[in-house]
């Protein structure tokens, strides 16, 4: 397939496709999944090896959102029966991080609900940040906490942090239809300001909110040009009691045809296989490896995952291996990049990248819920319905893309309960 051919020698050299290129991946056949598969991995293994990257969420501050975000199931006005509760001490934040690190997290991800952090917010946050890396050495953390006001980037970055997520999450003509309390000129300037900051920046895309392949091309183009070092990928879970609970139209084909597709458009970059893996690739999650080379480890923030467990023997199975702590996870060529903009270790690891990671350690966030501060999830049964009946109505339905609702699962452990993380 001349296509495929195209898009490796491109990847291979860090070469832009084309928008018809891009397309062209979305709109292959199930015939050709598995060449796609192929030439993408291919271009992950070129950039990365076989290595993936563990990054863990601590949901600081859980529902009560402000904003209108249509995706997420901590909106204003969400009846979605999630977990809600102000923010965790920084020793609670530092525990619930310790078992994301025990269980192999190379990077913790710190969210907050909410429009955007007050100055006080980021104080809290700073002793958040400091609490967990004197706990665990080498640590990378990412902040999101929405949109950064002036010098608030700087302050996160003297206070330790490596990196700081803030999505796209839609393309820039659609995004008025999802969010209306704020802009996507609004969440741009957000990254740009982590980045000035030398903070490593982390911005990525919701799919499955009934968007066209035009738009999803547009939404990774806009992240190519922003150049995050990560991006995640998340796939919307159709929350009960948010505006697009009845938006199920993924299969696991087409979310790894567009994970392929942000593969050769980013093929340097870390792609993150963010929330809603469980619900949209089910068994096929293994292939989502051979083109994403990070993920996300146990629970999201309102939501189930695997069990972290099923997550490393899922790795291992497929012929991958973990991410060490000193392990650099970006290219070398993106490495040195961030390390002589002044940034921190976020995304690259090991102190051999000359990033200075020894001392200082080594989103929404990327895992969303899906995506406007967080992720999302698996395991039995919807808030309020049992997963029996749950799942007779899945099977009932019976066609592709069909309401799985008995895969989503509202989180009820770990941060801001009683009860044992799953990491």
């Amino acid at each position: 397939m001349d296509l495929l051919k195209t898009l490796v020698d491109k990847g291979l050299r860090r070469e832009l496709p084309t928008r018809e290129e891009a397309l062209a991946v979305l709109a292959t056949s199930d015939d050709e999944l598995l060449d796609v598969v192929a030439a993408a991995g291919r271009v992950r293994r070129q950039w990365f090896g076989r290595r993936v990257k563990l990054n863990y969420l601590v949901n600081l501050k859980s529902g009560l959102c402000p904003e209108d975000c249509s995706y997420c199931s901590q909106r204003l006005g969400s009846k979605a029966d999630i977990l809600k509760y102000t923010w965790l001490k920084p020793e609670e934040a530092a525990a619930a991080a310790g078992a994301g690190v025990a269980g192999g997290a190379k990077r913790v991800c710190l969210v907050a609900s909410g429009r955007g952090p007050t100055d006080r917010d980021v104080d809290r946050v700073s002793k958040t940040i400091a609490a967990i890396k004197e706990q665990n050495e080498g640590v990378e953390v990412c902040a999101c906490l929405g949109l950064l006001s002036g010098g608030q980037a700087e302050r996160l970055r003297e206070a330790g942090a490596d990196a700081y997520n803030h999505n796209l999450n839609t393309s820039e003509a659609t995004y008025g239809e999802i969010t209306t309390t704020h802009t996507y000129a609004d969440r741009v300037e957000t990254v740009h300001q982590a980045q000035a900051a030398g903070l490593s920046a982390c911005s990525g895309l919701i799919a499955g909110m009934g968007e066209s392949d035009a738009d999803l091309v547009d939404v990774v183009f806009s992240l190519r040009e922003l150049d995050p070092d990560s991006v995640p990928v998340n796939f919307l879970i159709p929350f009960e009691g948010t505006p697009l609970a009845k938006e199920w139209n993924l299969t696991p084909q087409r979310c790894l045809r567009i994970l392929a597709m942000v593969r050769f458009v980013c093929p340097d970059v870390e792609v993150r296989l963010a929330g809603g893996r469980e619900v949209h690739l089910r068994s096929m999650q293994p292939l989502a490896l051979h083109l994403a080379n990070s993920i996300f480890l146990g629970d999201y923030l309102t939501s189930e995952g695997q069990a972290g467990k099923a997550d490393l023997e899922m790795i291992a199975d497929a012929g991958f291996e973990v991410e060490g702590a000193g392990e650099r996870t970006l290219p070398e060529h993106r490495a040195d990049v961030l390390a002589a903009s002044g940034g921190g270790c976020g995304g690259h690891g090991g102190a051999e990248a000359g990033g200075g990671c020894g001392p200082c350690g080594g989103g929404d966030a990327d895992g969303t819920d899906t995506a406007g501060a967080g992720d999302a999830a698996c395991a039995a049964g919807t808030a309020g319905e049992p997963a029996s009946e749950a799942a007779g109505e899945a099977e009932a339905a019976g066609a592709p893309g069909r309401a799985r609702t008995d895969l989503v699962a509202v989180r009820r452990r770990g941060a801001g309960t009683e009860l044992p993380p799953n990491a």
